[in-house]
């Protein structure tokens, strides 16, 4: 089961430039995706939200227990999140608030390179998959290595690389949940907009505080 979820500006942006982390969700939204969290396995971000945000990747709701903690996933082919144990996931981790992540490298890194390490003092791990002459993973690949490895449902929170790659790919998705924020944050932002039109079935909307929140599936 997958779900895409991510908060968005009116203008359909979600930061105000390339590596900057925008707030944008209010209280409410922020609880509900923390709600939705816990009724996943994983959580699926791209390695620009990861340096970017330095995210904690887990369900900060009162009462989850580490049972209900979804498993953080980092796609990142290259393997540029310079991670540290300060890396916010790994705090998250060492204080039992969260699970280790997987972070998804197209090869194995150097020998001797000193993130491995530390990934691997919280019960983290590298998961090689190859890429096929170079090309970019496809989100089939993606999830079929995620079946693998016994993760069933999967919440995918962006960011813009990655939800514009998996809207063009409806027919993988099943969820989609969108917070909208009432603001602009005008041009040079980091922009959703998938290729081609993408319409939604069975939607409903609710407002939670300032924001309102879309829920539908991909019309297919």
């Amino acid at each position: 089961f997958v779900t895409l979820t991510y908060a968005t500006s009116l203008d359909s942006h979600l930061s105000i430039a390339p590596g900057v982390q925008t707030a944008l969700s209010g209280p409410e939204s922020k609880a509900l995706t923390h709600h939705l969290r816990t009724f996943h396995d994983a959580i699926l971000i791209g390695a620009s939200t990861a340096v970017a945000d330095d995210p904690g990747l887990n369900s900060r709701l009162p009462g989850t227990t580490l049972s209900q903690q979804p498993r953080p996933i980092i796609l990142d082919p290259t393997f540029r999140w310079q991670l540290t144990r300060e890396s916010r996931v790994l705090r998250t981790t060492r204080d039992g608030q969260g699970l280790a992540p997987w972070v998804f490298v197209a090869k194995e890194p150097e020998a001797g390179d000193v993130r491995v390490g530390v990934l691997e003092e919280v019960g983290g791990q590298l998961v090689v998959l190859e890429q096929e002459d170079g090309k970019e993973w496809g989100w089939e690949k993606i999830l079929a290595k995620l079946a693998e490895l016994g993760i069933k449902s999967v919440m995918v929170e962006g960011g813009a690389r990655v939800a514009n790659g998996l809207l063009k790919r409806g027919d993988l998705v099943d969820s989609v949940v969108v917070t909208v924020a009432p603001v602009y944050l005008g041009k040079g932002g980091v922009n959703v907009s998938p290729e081609g039109v993408v319409r939604f079935r069975d939607v409903a909307w609710c407002t939670l505080g300032r924001d309102v929140v879309m829920a539908g599936r991909v019309e297919l």
